[in-house]
């Protein structure tokens, strides 16, 4: 009895070359938001303009919620027809 083997059905590359962190498509924008809250005073906001965001304020509001909720940061945001507004949340 033979066996055949049947041609793999995807490419395959060296293990060392995968990718260990995932860096979407709001990366950018999320880390820079990031890092003006770590500067922001007390009592002040972020007013990021949507017309400069490259996607949804939708969104770029998830991805942050993601990486503010992977960093254990609290946060609010909040918009209106111009601008993204975040905040930080003083804890109590």
């Amino acid at each position: 009895m033979s066996t055949t083997r049947n041609a793999p059905n995807f490419k395959t590359m060296s293990q060392m070359e995968v990718p260990q962190s995932r860096n979407g498509k709001h990366k950018k924008i999320v880390s820079m938001i990031l890092r003006d809250l770590d500067q922001l005073k007390e009592g002040a906001a972020i007013k990021v303009p949507l017309a400069d965001l490259e996607d949804s304020k939708e969104n770029i509001r998830s991805a942050l919620n993601r990486a503010t909720r992977k960093g254990k940061r609290n946060v609010a945001t909040a918009t209106d027809e111009n601008f993204l507004y975040v905040w930080n949340v003083k804890e109590t």
